[in-house]
């Protein structure tokens, strides 16, 4: 019987380390692609580096909406030249042409994935939700730079175009936003 015992303690012990791993797996894959850059994630700066290199890089810019999501989402330009730590800023732009309040949150990647952990941004609208109101049409900033540091990857250094992709998700209205929006065929005095 002690053997027994003994064993089911051990097993009950692996599971719930198992659960206790399963639960940790998701915030440790989020910090690891954060700080290596993998699978096309940016890092977030408070400034540009003091560095700027001669060398330039290609950065397009790429938008989308997940299926129902009602908003147009477009680049306002779809590339631009910048040269490596150099600080750039490039505009999107969301219209909600329904006849109700939209909130929405982008998700982001670069591609290719060895450029991801040397794209970094400043400032970028992704980094909030936003909300259009009825028939609001509205230009979003994104501040960015390309880290030096990629040309002594070796990866990093034959990259010569970077795309810099966002998709935006519907999202439920804050409170505050939800209490003021009025239901649809209502009239508003």
């Amino acid at each position: 019987m002690k053997g027994q015992n003994r064993t089911a303690i051990y097993l009950v012990g692996v599971a719930v380390t198992m659960a206790s791993l399963s639960f940790a797996a998701v915030p440790f894959y989020d910090w690891f692609c954060r700080v290596t850059g993998f699978g096309g994630t940016t890092g977030v700066a408070t400034a540009a580096p003091g560095t700027i290199l001669d060398r330039t890089v290609v950065v397009k810019f790429d938008a989308s909406t997940e299926r129902g999501m009602p908003w147009e989402f477009r680049p306002v330009q779809r590339e631009m030249t910048v040269r490596i730590g150099e600080n750039a800023l490039a505009f999107y732009e969301a219209y909600n042409p329904t006849d109700r309040v939209v909130a929405g949150t982008a998700s982001y990647n670069v591609a290719p994935d060895a450029a991801g952990g040397y794209f970094d941004k400043i400032a970028c609208f992704c980094f909030t939700e936003q909300v259009l109101q009825p028939g609001e049409r509205v230009e979003m900033p994104v501040s960015f730079f390309v880290d030096p540091a990629m040309v002594q990857d070796p990866e990093g250094a034959f990259v010569k175009e970077i795309t810099l992709s966002y998709t935006f998700y519907e999202t439920p209205l804050p409170e505050e936003q939800a209490a003021l929006a009025v239901p649809a065929g209502e009239a508003v005095n």
